[in-house]
């Protein structure tokens, strides 16, 4: 089993880096009758081009984190159909992706579904983030991403995409617009390193109004998801496979990858279902299958393998805490020899949790831990459809009105109770 771990992560990346030629690969896509000519242009896309496509206002800014990782964050700063000068007093909320994806997330289900789009059009300035590692901020100014056998730029967990990535971005913003809060959602990962930023450095609460934690993962103890069931009792491996092969990147988008995965799961593709299955988990009818390659052209967008073995030790110590490296490392570190768990008492931002009974990434009795852990629950939101899952936060067809039109009533009534 150890073995086999490591070769096929192994495997993984070798394959992404002897894909085929991007640009023949798009000229091939683009000049065939028998493709989708909307779909497979979203999937090929990158996110400003196709927040640009459908005539929303797009800035996109790079911003250099104390460690030298530079990040690439999106705004939308007003709705499609805004006339003349915007409110210059509009609402900021920031918006932050999960695992293995980006800012995609936000903007794939298109105009009037997409969560980025509506919260422009209701009269948000709509920012959205990109971790360190993903296809957006895969840049360093001293470390090499494809660095053979030095895994260096990959050596981080989703503790430093909290501690560094989060502050770097929410500063800039209040810096740019000139506000002193904002308003965050976070989905999966993203509530992950919300949780992280204000345990490790409570200071910054005051800059949230709220946190939108859609399907946060923090705790599971109640999990059964297929792949931290494997992968939980093996988080040595991970640090192996960095040690020993020096990589770190896990499913990183490559170019050339994407147009793989955009033409084996276009539609009447011998794999279309077989991907669009694989989308849907255990739920079968709300991830509309047309988008499949327009999903899949987006996602998976990269991580470091560290930010998987964060979330095996998570579910090996059924506990919320930082980083587990030898216990000499952690003495270095945390001046302990067991990591510290993370002080959730210390998150006062006022959080409203949302959540899904048909989630089986974050299982709806690891979201009552959490909440029985953090201070200033203002209350829990279920989705309606019972079979609501983790990735219908994201893709499913009727994500707005199971969840994105309470998250937006919700930061609405808290704006007119400021004024």
């Amino acid at each position: 089993m150890y073995k086999a771990l490591l070769f096929a992560l192994f495997a993984t990346v070798a394959v992404a880096r002897k894909s085929p030629n991007a640009d023949f690969a798009e000229e091939f896509l683009r000049s065939s009758g028998r493709y989708s000519t909307d779909v497979i242009e979203d999937a090929l896309l990158d996110v400003p081009d196709l927040i640009r496509k459908y005539r929303y206002p797009v800035e996109v800014y790079k911003l250099v984190t104390k460690d030298q990782y530079v990040l690439e964050l999106h705004r939308i700063p007003h709705g499609r159909d805004q006339t003349g000068t915007p409110d210059p007093n509009r609402p900021v909320v920031f918006i932050m992706h999960g695992l293995l994806s980006s800012s995609a997330e936000f903007v794939v289900l298109g105009p009037g579904r997409a969560l980025a789009y509506i919260l422009a059009d209701a009269g948000f300035d709509v920012w959205m983030g990109n971790a360190r590692g993903n296809y957006y901020s895969r840049e360093n100014l001293v470390l090499d991403p494809d660095a053979r056998f030095n895994g260096d730029f990959w050596h981080f967990s989703w503790d430093e995409i909290g501690d560094i990535d989060l502050p770097t971005f929410i500063d800039y913003i209040l810096e740019k617009t000139g506000k002193s809060s904002l308003h965050y959602v976070g989905h999966s990962q993203g509530g992950t390193s919300f949780l992280v930023l204000n345990s490790l450095r409570p200071e910054y609460n005051e800059k949230f109004i709220s946190f939108q934690a859609l399907a946060p993962a923090a705790f599971f103890l109640y999990n059964e998801m297929d792949l931290l069931l494997t992968l939980g009792p093996y988080e040595g491996p991970l640090d192996d496979v960095y040690h020993y092969f020096g990589l770190g990147e896990l499913l990183g988008r490559r170019d050339a990858l994407k147009w793989l995965t955009v033409s084996l799961c276009k539609e009447g593709a011998i794999f279309h279902d077989l991907c669009t299955n694989r989308l849907k988990g255990d739920n079968t009818a709300y991830i509309n299958s047309t988008l499949t390659p327009l999903i899949v052209g987006h996602a998976p967008a990269g991580a470091s393998l560290f930010q998987l073995g964060h979330y095996g030790q998570s579910y090996n110590s059924r506990d919320f805490r930082r980083y587990n490296f030898t216990p000499m490392k952690n003495i270095e570190r945390y001046g302990r020899p067991v990591p510290p768990s993370y002080d959730l008492s210390q998150v006062t931002t006022p959080t409203y949790l949302h959540y899904g009974l048909g989630d089986y990434v974050t299982d709806p009795r690891d979201m009552i831990v959490l909440v029985d852990r953090l201070p200033n629950v203002v209350g829990m939101y279920l989705a309606p459809r019972p079979s609501f899952n983790h990735f219908d936060f994201v893709w499913g067809v009727d994500a707005r009105e199971q969840v994105y039109d309470t998250v937006v009533r919700l930061m609405q009534e808290l704006e007119a109770n400021k004024k």
